[in-house]
């Protein structure tokens, strides 16, 4: 039984919920960027909110597109599935 979760499962799970408090942040106006009040402008507010969700739909399809074995449950599924092939 593979105890272990892959690194790839770990990566696609981190950058999904970074991702996600990411879209969080901005949908609730907090953005990090160090842009001066005289440079923010509506077309770059709009351009970076469409980049964050774009960032999030891409994460979140790529995180979840591979089967994810999170739980020893599907761990073990996993590791039997491997060793039979």
């Amino acid at each position: 039984m593979n105890k272990k979760i892959d690194v790839g499962t770990r990566l696609r799970t981190v950058l999904l919920f970074v991702a996600l408090i990411n879209q969080i942040l901005v949908s609730i106006g907090w953005s990090e960027l160090p842009v001066g009040e005289e440079e923010v402008k509506a077309a770059t507010e709009n351009l970076y909110v469409a980049g964050s969700t774009v960032f999030t739909i891409a994460t979140a399809l790529i995180s979840w597109w591979k089967d994810n074995p999170i739980s020893r449950k599907a761990r073990a599924k996993k590791a039997k599935e491997e060793n039979r092939l």
